[in-house]
């Protein structure tokens, strides 16, 4: 029996040469993204996940992951649409009538903040996740948004509340792409449509926070700026507006509780394919006995080991190596145990630089377009998506209806028309014919469509509330598939660096929508040029040459 049989029980990593007379063609031409990796991780990957499809397959805790990665995704769009639903109220209390008469939206300073500190954060996350490894990104970032969140509902002037929500929002921003990514790496190929399922979070993000909002803010707000600004107790509080720092206090304690159910509660080992891409075959292979023990599955003696590895790949065997040891219980030893990791983490990959991480990226044509084509759709829906969404109460506000309890009421309505719309996208990415791409395009082009339709209601209360639902129906769809498709189009080695660029190209792309926001002095304008840059992302999803569908991500 060869090695390679004896590693995954079945056909072995050389078998790929022999696959329709064309060597590794045939992977290849299913996997662009081939051309980044050496042939060594290709055919390590190839065992991996050899094992993962055939031995291990779709368990509890992988269900369970997708629930915890979950809470990352949710904390991302609560943060962003805790924003858009604060800002009357922070207006009313920090600015006088005469400066937003001078500045109609000055308060949007605070989603500008919001933007910048999530570009910083999902780059950094990001490229830090390749070299780091995903679990200490994983977790790192909810504990940040936190802190810093919590300190933000105790802001007594607005510089520092901006301040403050730009830190929150630097944690924050790591989660979508360091969360789905890690995600992606423990699934089989043919759950990966799960990935898309994970937007379902989102959606929930957008529907808690408008509830939290809803409760606090239309039960504590100033109705006018005289009866708001300046009007401060002993102790510096407006009591009259403390809805706003209620649904702030709120939503940070429950991101601290999200991080502690992450760090404490559910066992996450790192990602195998981390290890992998590092060069440390070791920790690797242990990572995957590990992750087979969890899901109830634990791999029997000889199937994978550090010798069958190497040496299915055409590696001489190592004579030694270094491990850290089993992790520890206890909160302090479990921190110890981590920064000793991150450490060793940083000493293996110490080499590694951001330029080193980009190039490969455009290594073959087919390659370099994917990466070009999708960081480019990133940047258009990057625009398009807050020029609509981060301004919402503000719009809902301007179809005449005063009263704040009906603006959050629909606002909720809104919320809850997004949840089906990302189980839909989940659904939609299975079909044979359409694929990621398909589902991707029909959702971003039915977006711009209701979105434009939208423009035609004017000020009627209904009409709006009818076409923000289906609009923020279709949106789901949109996002859910298009933050599966991006980290399955990357090998794992390069995953964090191109799905963190990804991000960050959305959050510039945020702070350019916000300032178009601020200085626009039409309300249409906005609603106009998101509408369009749907259509036209829309339409460049059918040009992608790569469909990600059918296959386990390398």
């Amino acid at each position: 029996m060869s090695v390679e049989t004896q590693v995954v029980g079945v056909e072995g990593p050389k078998d790929i040469e022999k696959k329709e007379d064309a060597g590794t063609e045939a992977l290849r031409q299913s996997h662009v993204e081939v051309a980044a990796v050496d042939e060594v991780y290709t055919r390590k990957v190839y065992v991996f996940n050899k094992i993962i499809n055939e031995h291990i397959g779709m368990n509890a805790w992988q269900w369970w992951l997708l629930v915890v990665a979950g809470m990352g995704w949710l904390l991302d769009n609560a943060w962003l649409q805790l924003v858009a639903l604060i800002l009357p109220q922070v207006s009313a209390e920090f600015f006088t009538a005469q400066e937003l008469e001078q500045r109609p939206n000055k308060s949007a300073f605070l989603t500008l903040s919001l933007f910048t500190g999530s570009l910083v954060g999902s780059t950094l996350w990001g490229y830090l996740a390749d070299i780091l490894g995903r679990r200490i990104s994983f977790n790192i970032t909810l504990l940040i948004c936190g802190v810093f969140g919590i300190a933000a509902g105790g802001a007594k002037s607005f510089a520092a509340l901006a301040g403050l929500i730009g830190a929150s929002c630097f944690g924050i921003g790591g989660s979508l792409p360091v969360d789905g990514m890690l995600f992606l790496e423990f699934l089989p190929g043919s759950h990966q449509y799960l990935l898309t399922l994970l937007s379902v979070s989102w959606s929930l993000g957008q529907l808690i926070t408008s509830l939290i909002g809803w409760g606090f803010i239309s039960g504590w707000n100033c109705d006018t700026h005289e009866n708001c600004h300046g009007l401060y107790n002993s102790q510096g509080w407006l009591e009259l507006n403390l809805g706003w720092r209620y649904t702030i206090f709120t939503t940070g304690a429950y991101t601290l509780f999200c991080f502690f159910v992450r760090f404490l509660v559910f066992p996450l080992p790192e990602s195998p394919k981390y290890y992998l891409a590092n060069g440390r075959d070791a920790q690797a292979v242990r990572a995957m006995h590990k992750f087979a023990a969890l899901c109830g599955k634990p791999l029997p003696e000889g199937m994978l080991t550090v010798a069958l590895l190497r040496q299915a790949a055409g590696e001489p065997p190592l004579d030694e190596y270094e491990e850290l040891g089993e992790e520890p219980r206890g909160l302090m030893a479990r921190l110890k145990y981590w920064f000793a990791e991150v450490r060793e983490n940083v000493r293996h990959a110490k080499h590694v630089s951001l330029i080193r991480q980009i190039r490969p990226l455009f290594s073959s044509w087919a390659l370099g377009y994917t990466t070009g084509m999708t960081w480019f759709l990133w940047l258009l829906i990057g625009l398009a998506y807050p020029l609509f969404n981060s301004f919402i109460v503000a719009y809902l506000g301007s179809s005449g209806d005063t009263s704040l309890y009906t603006q959050y009421r629909n606002y909720v309505i809104i919320s809850v028309c997004g949840v089906p719309g990302s189980v839909i996208g989940a659904w939609m990415v299975t079909w044979p014919r359409s694929g990621r791409r398909g589902a991707m395009a029909i959702g971003t082009l039915l977006s711009g469509v209701f979105l434009f339709g939208f423009t035609g209601v004017g000020a009627n209360a209904d009409g709006q509330l009818g076409f923000f639902s289906v609009t923020n129906f279709f949106e789901n769809i949109m996002y859910g598939v298009l933050y599966c498709y991006t980290p399955e189009s990357f090998p794992a080695p390069l995953r964090g660096t191109a799905d963190g660029i990804a991000a960050m190209l959305n959050r510039l792309m945020g702070i350019v929508a916000t300032v178009i926001y601020i200085y626009s002095t039409s309300t249409e304008a906005p609603i106009y040029t998101s509408a369009t840059l749907f259509l036209v992302a829309g339409l460049l999803m059918l040009t992608l040459r790569v469909e990600t569908a059918a296959r386990t991500s390398i």
